[in-house]
């Protein structure tokens, strides 16, 4: 390959960032450009200042954040001590991916595109705006952009003469080579998990820390519709150290039936070793996978075969196919005329990627194993509010966790991977132990002893707001106001004696809302309107901090509508100043937001 001359830097929160990023690397790669790609963290940003050609691939989360893995860079590129020239050498171009039903749509590149030219960098192009609104997805407006932006980039980089593109029919070669063995190693099989084991540094991804699950209870009433588990972890000697508003982090398995189904699809050995071996000098395997590795391994713990694949996908199977009525209709899959088709067939009833391979039997069995990791990204780590404070309950980590099950047109009902494997542990059947690793939130609370908090938290939303209660009132900060929402008192109402006991002793007010419960739904925003002229005396008068957590869909803008209300009808001013009494407690962080889809 020629020596780099495209680098493409990729912020991703679920995934789609980075499969567009590595899209562009094979595109590059079959017009014979060199290029790397990387997350944006793992790039050392100081060295932006001698790239010649920057591609930025970056989602859009919750309220217009940044994915968790571009975070640093996104401090470091809004330094106000930057000079304005200091990407003057830069030619670049941002693909922006974001949900056009939220407010700040593809706010994080439209920012980052503004701040590059601040910064004297030269856009190739205006910036791309992906929308997983359009009936096509990202991809209606990706494919046009990358077609425009390709022709930019070869004006600037011509190709090596006499090389002429390799055809998209042509597999790449894969990333890595998959040695298989023969005879088990003297030392023994495969290693566990990547353990962190007690030293003075904390877990992290590459070293979680494999913690003792103490209890996995249901909290909902037997005829509840959702199954929401507490689960209880212990984190004894793990140099684990948290704060209200953390989150834990937790890479699931896949279940022992679906990495059985995929093994006989595929017609893989679970019980065969291999080892790893990349075919380019600056490709390293990944950390998690020991050298050796059984196939059980590696499909059990590392391949995300329970997720709805991408486009990308149907791609790379394509050319691996030998059977020709598969192989046309994966094409058919993976052309920009088949997307309607390929949304209904795999993303409307979100078919999974050891479902599709069982579709395409014989393309399944053809797979080489080289291309394994190529073709199914690695299951990725789930975040979960941390729901215990340590002054509470020192050495322990509690987390609640609603199972995901619904069902689509699809005879097997459709399971969140993470949730249905915590919900399927049961230490009262043996040690159970799960890799996890925490890493600060985006909620911080008041260190000013006499600040009253109100939190708004429905559902499982107020996780983070008991780890805060229960460190303030362990800290004698007894000015907490908990709005709490859910269907039924009996049903669903997660911790309800607890935060009782708190208002007996004076350490609470509590204000439910019961959706079902009457004809008419009640939800905490009703609650907050009925409860304004509390709110807005601790707002304006008190210097109270404001806290929400729920789903990003509607639920920020339902109570953003209703404090405007309050500030209104209790403060007396008009819509415009209400509007930007608000807005300036987001922009003091006096009104915080934790949402996810």
């Amino acid at each position: 390959m020629p020596a780099p001359q495209l680098l493409v830097l990729f912020g991703s929160q679920t995934g789609t960032a980075q499969d567009v990023s590595e899209r562009l690397g094979r595109e590059a790669r079959r017009r014979r450009l060199g290029c790397r790609v990387r997350a944006l963290d793992s790039y050392p940003v100081v060295n932006l200042i001698h790239e010649p050609l920057v591609i930025f691939v970056c989602a859009t989360t919750g309220q217009g954040d940044p994915p968790d893995n571009m975070k640093n860079f996104w401090r470091f590129i809004f330094r106000k001590n930057l000079p304005s020239t200091a990407l003057c050498q830069m030619d670049f171009a941002v693909l922006g991916l974001g949900d056009s039903s939220y407010a700040k749509f593809n706010f994080v590149a439209k920012k980052l595109h503004r701040r590059l030219l601040q910064l004297g960098g030269s856009a190739l192009l205006p910036a791309c705006l992906g929308d997983d609104q359009h009936e096509l997805g990202p991809d209606a407006a990706v494919d046009p952009w990358l077609r425009a932006l390709w022709g930019k980039v070869l004006g600037l980089c011509p190709p090596p003469p006499g090389l002429a593109d390799i055809p998209p029919g042509v597999p790449l070669p894969s990333k890595f080579s998959l040695l298989f063995l023969h005879e088990v190693p003297s030392a023994g099989s495969e290693g566990q998990q990547v353990a962190h084991t007690g030293s003075r540094e904390p877990p992290s991804e590459s070293q979680p820390f494999l913690a003792p699950m103490i209890s996995n209870q249901r909290v909902t009433g037997p005829s509840h519709f959702q199954d929401v588990r507490l689960i209880e972890f212990d984190i004894s000697g793990s140099a684990i150290s948290f704060t209200a508003g953390d989150v834990v982090l937790i890479r699931p398995s896949n279940s022992a039936a679906h990495v059985q189904q995929f093994c006989q699809a595929l017609g893989l050995d679970p019980d065969q070793l291999f080892t790893l071996h990349p075919r380019e000098p600056d490709v390293l395997p990944p950390a998690r996978l020991p050298q050796p590795c059984s196939v059980r391994h590696l499909v059990s713990q590392y391949l995300d075969i329970a997720s709805v694949p991408r486009r990308s996908f149907f791609e790379l199977l394509a050319c691996l196919s030998l059977h020709e009525l598969e192989r046309e209709k994966l094409l058919e899959f993976s052309s920009a005329q088949g997307q309607e088709e390929l949304f209904e067939y795999c993303n409307r009833p979100r078919r999974t990627i050891v479902e599709v391979l069982c579709d395409f039997p014989h393309t399944a069995a053809a797979i080489p194993p080289d291309y394994l990791l190529d073709l199914i990204p690695a299951i990725r780590p789930r975040a979960f509010s941390i729901a215990s404070s340590m002054l509470a309950h020192p050495s322990r980590l509690q987390i609640l966790v609603a199972v995901v099950q619904f069902q689509t047109r699809l005879k097997e009902p459709r399971r969140g991977l993470c949730s249905s494997w915590l919900a399927s542990l049961d230490p009262g059947q043996g040690p159970v132990r799960v890799p996890l690793w925490v890493r600060p939130g985006s909620l911080a609370f008041p260190e000013m002893p006499d600040v009253p908090v109100i939190m708004v938290g429905p559902g499982t939303g107020v996780a983070p707001f008991r780890a805060a209660i229960q460190e303030r009132v362990a800290q004698d900060r007894t000015r907490n106001v908990l709005f709490f929402g859910c269907r039924r008192r009996d049903q669903d109402f997660y911790w309800e004696a607890e935060w009782q006991e708190l208002e007996k002793r004076g350490c609470l007010t509590l204000v439910p809302a019961f959706s079902r419960e009457q004809e008419q739904k009640v939800y905490v925003q009703h609650r907050l309107r009925e409860r304004g002229p509390l709110v807005w005396e601790l707002l304006d008068r008190q210097g109270a901090h404001f806290y929400l957590a729920g789903n990003a869909k509607s639920m920020p803008a339902d109570v953003s509508e209703a404090l405007v209300s309050i500030f209104q009808e209790e403060g007396g001013l008009c819509g415009s100043d209400a509007a930007a009494y608000l807005a300036r407690l987001q922009r003091t962080r006096r009104f915080q937001t934790e949402t996810w889809a």
